[in-house]
């Protein structure tokens, strides 16, 4: 497994969206990162719909599927990616996942067929390993949730799912207290330490699979942990968790993500991992990202900037019901594919960099995370975690003290306005991240002591100790 030690861009400026070093192809079509964005839907099945095989499939692929590609012909958009975040019972209920992935196989090669759409579906499977039980096979007596995390990927695969994702949860037990206490030495012990840990132990198996099947690899986010942190800061009006604190650990989980690609994803990786810009900028695979056009599912602070230089624009997920406008899929999908197509044609006129600087520059000051993730600021953590690219503990340790950083010269500059809660906890946090060992062992020792009380679900053994 080859981690990465080197930039794939030599500098910030040469990353715009609809453009990867790496572009891949997958499904019936699409084409990502090869010189246009393509916008991917996704979507919630109604409650009481899961009840049966029968219903949980008519609902994805005879309603859900078919009103997505539907509208997307009616307004003439010529790519769509669905995705498919499966709910925890096509995880647990024999034939449901392969049900659901066969039948949207078949509408998406329909369509391409008959009106030439290029067509993907994005299948996301459930990480519904615990913590208290183990998250390695064997551990996990009372549910087997491990073993069925690696039988949903077989499932995608064997049925025909175009790209394959996660959402892991490795190092959740940490990132649950860090993030509730402001602990910034649990998140980084949690996260950036075992939750790569956990990650290079679950995207071998996922590369495995796919491979043996032809299926394409996504990515991983880590959507338990930094995404949680950033719901918590939340906005203006919130105060629960500094945004300070919110910003760093989003770049700590930078080179936990980083690890889906070092274990041979391809990309597009995860809508929701707004660490996107930091992972592009090292591996220059494609990247998906969410924000304006997702709130639907939640707001953040960076709703423009997060375009900036996707591959990949989502909407997050929306219930399906009707709407006004036709039912929800449709409607956010039209303002999903509208926004794709205003990047496509500054693309196609040469203005993809001024609109780029647009979207940025219109969230850059709004917050810490918005700043942070900058794509000239973002290229600048992503450097930090390449010199150290070889020790998981000691680049995620650099991306969390060069984003802090980065973050104070933002307010020392006037480029950034904090709150003195949110510059003593800033200022807190690169003096704690500071005096961490350099040596993985000794940091591993005392964190273990450290937490020893405080986080009693952590079992070493589901981390290969």
């Amino acid at each position: 497994m080859a981690k990465f030690t080197k930039m794939a861009y030599d500098s910030a400026d040469e990353m715009v969206f609809g453009h990867a070093k790496k572009p891949v192809s997958y499904g019936c079509g699409i084409k990502v990162g090869a010189g246009y964005v393509i916008p991917e839907l996704n979507y919630a099945p109604r409650p009481g719909t899961e009840k049966s095989i029968e219903r949980i499939t008519k609902e994805y692929v005879d309603y859900i599927s078919k009103d997505a590609i539907e509208r997307a012909l009616t307004l003439g958009f010529p790519n769509l990616q669905l995705e498919t975040e499966w709910i925890s019972q096509m995880g647990t209920v024999k034939g449901m996942g392969a049900s659901v992935v066969a039948g949207q196989k078949a509408i998406t090669e329909k369509y391409h067929k008959e009106y030439g759409i290029n067509l993907a579906v994005r299948h996301t499977i459930p990480d519904q390993r615990e913590a208290e039980q183990g998250l390695r096979p064997g551990m996990d007596s009372k549910f087997g949730y491990p073993e069925k995390f690696i039988e949903c990927a077989e499932i995608v695969c064997e049925n025909g799912g175009d790209l394959l994702s996660v959402e892991s949860v490795g190092g959740k037990e940490f990132a649950d207290y860090a993030v509730t206490h402001g602990d910034v030495t649990a998140f980084l012990f949690g996260v950036g330490y075992l939750g790569a840990i956990d990650m290079e132990y679950s995207w071998s198996e996922l590369a495995r699979i796919a491979k043996k099947h032809g299926t394409a690899l996504g990515g991983d986010t880590n959507c338990s942990g930094a995404n949680v942190s950033m719901f918590m800061a939340g906005g203006m009006l919130d105060n629960d968790v500094q945004r300070t604190f919110s910003a760093v650990t989003r770049c700590i989980a930078a080179a936990r993500t980083l690890v889906a690609p070092e274990c041979g994803a391809t990309g597009p990786d995860k809508d929701c991992g707004y660490e996107g810009p930091i992972v592009k900028s090292i591996t220059g695979l494609p990247a998906a990202q969410e924000g304006k056009n997702c709130q639907c599912a939640h707001a953040d602070l960076q709703g423009n900037l997060m375009a900036q230089i996707c591959d990949v624009w989502s909407n997050e997920s929306v219930e399906y019901h009707p709407e006004f406008g036709g039912s929800s899929v449709q409607c956010w999908l039209g303002s999903l594919g509208y926004e794709v197509s205003l990047m496509n044609t500054a693309i196609a006129t040469g203005q993809q960099k001024t609109l780029r600087d647009l979207y940025m520059l219109s969230d850059r000051a709004r917050g810490p995370e918005g700043y942070v993730l900058a794509y000239d600021n973002a290229w600048k953590v992503a450097k930090a975690i390449t010199e150290f690219g070889d020790n998981y503990y000691l680049r995620a340790k650099a991306a969390g003290i060069t984003g802090a950083k980065i973050i104070r010269e933002g307010y020392d500059k006037k480029e950034l306005i904090l709150t003195k809660k949110q510059l003593d906890v800033l200022d807190k946090i690169i003096k704690e991240l500071e005096a961490l060992p350099d040596d993985e062992d000794k940091f591993y020792d005392y964190c273990t002591k450290k937490y020893k009380d405080d986080v009693p679900t952590f079992n070493p053994k589901s981390y290969g100790f």
